[in-house]
């Protein structure tokens, strides 16, 4: 099964099929190559999506906080 999926390379920046790399510098695994090509893309929105949950959680309640 393993060998059916695409993982993206992070040192080099390809795509591989199958388990060709140390896991620590893959992403995936992915139906398609072209998925595992836009690895990097979907890391990032991730990314973005996470730090604003962060940045909310870190303010939850400061706005709305009642006047002492």
């Amino acid at each position: 099964m393993a060998d059916d999926q695409y993982w993206y390379n992070t040192l080099t920046q390809e795509v591989e099929k199958g388990r060709q790399s140390p896991s620590p510098y893959r992403l995936g695994p992915f139906a398609t190559a072209a998925e595992a090509a836009d690895a990097p893309a979907v890391v990032k929105r991730r990314s973005e999506a996470w730090a604003a949950e962060d940045e909310a959680d870190d303010n939850w309640g400061s706005a709305s906080s009642p006047a002492q």
